[in-house]
């Protein structure tokens, strides 16, 4: 690998940015809430951008064109499922989560709003909720810091290992300098970057396989059944993969991006510009992995590496057929989705340590500056945890990715919808969905049972435990005047 290799350059110029704009957010960081929500001060545009490229990992530019490529059409369910789930979580959470985590003792994170809303003296939904972050958190980390290390192996030719540590490093940094800002700046140009790959690559795959037409006739001469979106699916299947959808009211990376906007106001534009984004990044996506059938099917003699694995279709489109140096800037746009993810997976993580166990139990006098950097170390430690998981060469992005997506989903998902809408919950109802929909996922995914997501029974069982809980008792006066105080202003600002 030469140094005047101009993917090489491109990589280095690109990292050196992001790592500045770290260094920027970082005289920015005053205290604990800047770190954590970036002093809720977040516009509609990078509201809505930081919260689509947090959301869309490696796996948009890796797992799902890798999927589609395999198997054609009928893995596109899960993209439909996820626009519905994300709609949906625009449309109910956001402007509502904004509202009342600010009306919950301005809560700065998920156990945070829990325990405030809940009146959770004890300290239980406080803990069972971080160590619920920690635990699918670290996994979720792991699958960005494979598809960093995946990149950076077929990019310049690195050991898997090396490949592992240089991937993750660039993310560390500038998520270590200047948490929640540098991380919200940066998913901006990042989201950018994604959108510029996906509808520019699928245009070019499409005129080097010789337009439309031939391009559909070489996908269906390699397997008619590429263009049925019901080809080997099932009704479970078709379930599982809009299941997905589910997942988007319990991502607690996502919701963090609700709690940050500026105002309830900012919400409504920022639905517009984030589903507009992400819409057209995902038919972009399914465009790289479907026309690539086409484009490999031509060229046999450089399929050798998507047919060894999938999940590497973007990456070898990207180096066949574009200048080194755009090949370079393409390449980035998955150095940005899994950048953008993974440094807002570990903000999560190191806030829930940080002011969901050390400022509340260890050390409830700590200053604003001392906890700033307890949450760097958090970051520092975490990462760790996550490489090791990281470390098996075997791991697939998407394998990683639903199973940390369900376990959110189903943990966290119908607590926070429930708790935005229904002024009747209550603590045990609270607690009893958080544990039902954990536990359901981690049992569920061991028996595969039936071959249904486990997100699916997951989200049902924890809703109908938190309705049955709750019914069994009442909440406080305080709880509900709070629930209807946060509304009332939730609908003034419509």
């Amino acid at each position: 690998m030469s140094v005047s290799n101009p993917t090489l350059i491109t990589f280095v110029i690109y990292i050196a940015a992001m790592v500045l704009i770290g260094f920027m957010a970082y005289r920015s960081t005053n205290n604990l809430s800047d770190y954590i929500l970036g002093g809720r001060s977040l516009g509609s545009v990078v509201t809505a951008l930081s919260a689509g490229a947090s959301d869309m990992s490696g796996w948009l530019l890796m797992g799902l064109p890798g999927a589609i490529y395999m198997s054609g059409l009928s893995e596109s369910w899960i993209a439909i499922g996820l626009i519905v789930g994300a709609y949906l979580n625009w449309l109910f959470v956001a402007g509502r989560l904004r509202v009342q985590t600010e009306h919950n003792g301005d809560a700065l994170t998920l156990p945070d709003y829990f325990s405030s809303r809940f009146e959770d003296n004890s300290g239980l939904l406080r803990i069972i909720s971080a160590v619920v972050i920690l635990v699918f958190f670290t996994i979720y980390c792991a699958s960005g810091i494979v598809a960093g290390a995946r990149l950076f192996e077929s990019t310049f030719g690195m050991s898997y290992e090396t490949a592992l540590w240089a991937g993750a490093a660039a993310t560390i940094a500038y998520t270590f300098v200047g948490g929640f800002l540098a991380v919200s700046w940066t998913d901006t140009v990042q989201a950018t970057l994604m959108i510029f790959a996906l509808i520019l690559t699928p245009v070019i795959v499409l005129i080097a396989t010789g337009g439309f037409d031939t391009t559909f006739a070489a996908i269906e001469l390699k397997d008619a059944g590429n263009f049925d979106m019901l080809k080997g699916t099932t009704f479970i299947g078709i379930i599982s993969l809009m299941g997905w959808g589910l997942g988007y009211f319990g991502q607690p990376h996502i919701l963090a991006r609700f709690m940050a906007a500026d105002s309830v106001k900012s919400i409504a534009k920022a639905r517009r510009i984030s589903m507009t984004w992400m819409i057209l990044c995902l038919v972009g996506t399914c465009a790289v992995g479907f026309f690539g059938i086409a484009y490999f099917s031509a060229h046999p003699e450089v399929a050798g590496p998507v047919t060894e694995n999938h999940e590497r279709v973007f990456i070898e489109l990207a180096k066949l057929l574009f200048n080194p140096w755009i090949a370079g800037v393409l390449l980035s746009a998955i150095l940005a989705a899994v950048m953008s993810t993974l440094s807002c997976q570990l903000l999560v993580c190191s806030s829930a340590l940080t002011e969901d166990f050390y400022k509340t139990f260890l050390r409830k006098g700590a200053s604003q500056m001392e906890l700033v950097w307890v949450g760097r170390a958090m970051v520092l430690l975490v990462a760790v945890v996550a490489i090791l998981i990281a470390s098996n060469p075997e791991n697939r992005v998407l394998g990683l990715v639903s199973y940390a997506w369900a376990g959110f989903g189903a943990a966290f998902g119908p607590v926070v919808l429930i708790s935005v809408l229904w002024k009747g919950m209550t603590r045990d109802g609270a607690l009893a969905g958080i544990l039902v929909g954990a536990i359901t996922v981690v049992v569920w995914k061991h028996f595969s049972i039936w071959g249904l997501y486990e997100i699916i029974p997951g989200f049902i069982l924890g809703a109908l435990a938190i309705y049955f809980v709750s019914k069994a008792g009442s909440p406080s006066k305080g709880m509900v005047s709070r629930f209807e105080a946060a509304d009332e202003a939730f609908k003034a600002a419509h």
